[in-house]
């Protein structure tokens, strides 16, 4: 122990043991004070007190598979040991970092490396978040073609801060936030309403998720590439969100690379790259743009982070792409993923209530609809009345309370859940959780036990909330 441990008497672990139990009250106290109330009304005020891979544990022992993976943070799950021994490794370096003026080797080769998965790319800017890329490609695509506007898609998710916000295509986030920047909305897919768009001369680029998180929605087959031409016939960027679904998520290590032919002009990831541990997102570009962004030498902060390529951050994104080439990690994202969705797809007969299953590699749509039987029909009705979207909430609820799975609601308002897991599961949790599935859906179709069962729950959250 150093003589500065000495004098401090810190000790995180008896903190944790101390005072972990608070964390509920705590939260309401602190912090955002809907999300425990939430959590109490729907039943997913657990207490998790360990992690490893794709499972945590309760405090009293009993494990729960992840198929939300921090919403797509924990690629490798939590906890992979190569990252976290990078992450040890950098910390007993004692590095000089974040010095502001001198250049540190790691972000050079971590841009080296990223760049080596998208070789039409030339350079990089490191961020601490998703939604930093997505600003920091903002601001690269106005100034590098000098106009102002950028178009995004009906329900797109690019980030909350105000200027990937004015890209958001969802008004529940956007209420209340306004003014925004001048940027406009087409519908996924629709290349008339592009090119209408950039012909009024005025477009720096498109923004667009190849696969939408909201939803499970994918480009049609062509019309990224159809879109890039139209962008480069009117001097504008085609800009790829990749934040969720890049890094092997769709089973190839972009999802821009289903399609041959694309080649955006810049990319954004974060979320997998961190290993979970270190805030990291990252912006990659063409040359000719990063130039004409810093074109000389006293624009060279013109856009700068100040945690931004911290070695920490840097040792954890290395360590990641070493673990997915090491582990064929994108080949089992790809694998794993065709195994899940046929496995789900071959319920949709069985069950009337299941319309639907899409997405690629391992992230995937189930989406229920309006079923056949009259006694169903009245039920869902009754559900439709009190609120669009109830009834996928109710199917991931018992999920996680009667089969300790963690899945999500895919947006506001959506009878669609989506399924992301860490990229690392196999054919044991896709066991694991086409079993639980089944077992809820035939709850759900046999009289209204799912039903019943969600309803005592809102009520003895609310009563206990009081």
């Amino acid at each position: 122990m150093t003589a500065a441990e000495q004098r401090s008497g810190f000790d995180l672990g008896k903190l944790l043991a101390g005072r972990g139990s608070e964390r509920y009250d705590l939260h309401t106290r602190y912090l955002n004070h809907q999300l425990p109330r939430m959590l109490h009304t729907i039943g997913f005020d657990k207490v998790y007190n360990r992690a490893e891979g794709a499972y945590f544990w309760d405090d009293e022992g009993q494990d729960y598979l992840d198929m939300l993976a921090g919403f797509g943070v924990m690629g490798l799950g939590r906890h992979h040991p190569v990252v976290r021994k990078a992450l040890h490794d950098v910390l007993d370096a004692s590095l000089a970092d974040l010095t502001r003026f001198d250049c540190q080797p790691l972000p050079g080769l971590l841009a080296e490396k990223l760049l080596g998965h998208a070789p039409h790319l030339d350079r990089v800017f490191f961020g601490n978040s998703g939604t930093e890329a997505v600003e920091t490609a903002l601001k690269f695509a106005r100034y590098a073609t000098r106009k102002p506007r950028v178009l995004y898609c009906e329900h797109a998710f690019h980030g909350l801060t105000t200027g990937s916000l004015s890209v958001n295509g969802e008004d529940g986030f956007r209420d209340g936030f306004a003014p925004l920047l001048p940027d406009t909305a087409i519908a996924m897919g629709d290349l008339g309403a592009l090119e209408r768009e950039l012909k009024r001369g005025d477009v720096a680029g498109f923004v667009v998720e190849p696969i939408q998180g909201k939803g499970v929605h994918e480009a049609p087959p062509g019309f990224l590439r159809a879109a890039q031409e139209l962008l480069h016939r009117h001097k504008a960027l085609l800009i790829v969100d990749e934040v969720q679904t890049g890094l092997g998520r769709t089973g190839d290590f972009f999802a821009y690379a289903h399609e041959d032919g694309v080649e955006p002009d810049l990319v954004c990831v974060a979320k997998a790259l961190s290993g979970g541990y270190v805030p990291v997102g990252a912006t990659l570009g063409k040359d000719w743009i990063f130039k004409r962004v810093y074109s000389s030498m006293d624009r060279v902060l013109v856009h700068s982070a100040s945690f931004g390529a911290n070695a920490q951050a840097m040792a954890a994104g290395l360590a990641v792409l070493a673990v997915m080439e090491d582990e064929q990690i994108v080949a089992n994202a790809r694998r794993t993923g065709e195994l899940l969705r046929d496995r789900l797809t071959a319920l949709i007969d069985r069950y009337e209530l299941l319309h639907d299953v899409r997405g690629r590699g391992l992230m995937i749509g189930i989406e229920f609809g309006k079923p056949d039987s009259l006694g169903l029909r009245s039920r869902w009705a009754m559900l439709q009345a009190a609120r669009k979207g109830l009834f996928a909430q109710m199917v991931v609820a018992p999920l996680l309370q009667r089969h300790r799975i963690l899945t999500q609601v895919s947006g506001d308002h959506l009878e669609v859940i989506k399924l992301i897991p860490p990229l690392i599961i196999g054919e044991r949790e896709v066991d694991r959780f086409v079993d639980a599935f089944t077992a809820v859906m035939d709850d759900a179709h046999g009289g209204g036990g799912l039903m019943w069962e969600f309803g005592r729950t809102l009520v003895k959250q609310a009563v206990a909330n009081r």
